[in-house]
């Protein structure tokens, strides 16, 4: 599952409040804060995976008509291309090694700015991290369907991408999610 800008209010929500119940973490500035700087970072890693996206869109337009005549699937050539120039922008497409790696940006940023302390390895945070990553996206695929299917048996028509439609889709996202326990 991508994790979309969407997602990182709620997701840094998970995390901070993960870390924060945790006995071996010292909070040294307000909840807040440490939301803010960890929905940053995420929000920087999704933005450099949806740049690459839009340089391999360019790449394939240009090649569009080669494209159209050989027939060729334009999903897998995405990507293959995605795959290829991953390495060059600095995204990780694998989801583990993924989360590992924003979870370390997000200990060494909160650790050096003494947001936060604690007195165990460097691990036993990652894994608090990446563990508040996996339930997220384990929970959210549910949440996600639950809503789309309330908002399409909605009385009134919402149109997807209008402000009408996400207001909405926030409102009951957070509701699925609490219920869940993820928020």
């Amino acid at each position: 599952m991508k994790i979309k800008l969407q997602h990182t209010p709620y997701l840094s929500q998970k995390i901070a409040r993960d870390l924060l119940s945790c006995d071996f973490v010292e909070v040294r500035k307000d909840k807040d804060s440490i939301i803010a700087e960890i929905e940053r970072i995420i929000d920087a890693d999704i933005e450099n995976e949806n740049s690459l996206d839009e340089k391999v869109n360019a790449l394939l337009e240009k090649k569009e008509g080669d494209i159209e005549f050989y027939q060729a699937d334009y999903k897998q050539l995405f990507w293959m291309a995605k795959k290829r120039l991953a390495n060059e922008n600095g995204v990780i497409l694998n989801l583990e090694d993924r989360f590992s790696d924003i979870a370390h940006k997000i200990i060494d940023f909160l650790w050096e700015e003494d947001f936060i302390h604690f007195t165990v390895s460097d691990n036993q945070v990652k894994n608090i991290i990446v563990g508040s990553f996996e339930e997220f996206v384990k929970g959210f695929e549910d949440a996600d369907k639950s809503v789309y299917e309330k908002i399409k048996n909605y009385k009134r028509k919402l149109i997807p991408g209008s402000e009408d439609y996400q207001l909405v889709y926030n409102r009951l996202y957070e509701e699925e999610l609490g219920k869940r326990g993820l928020l």
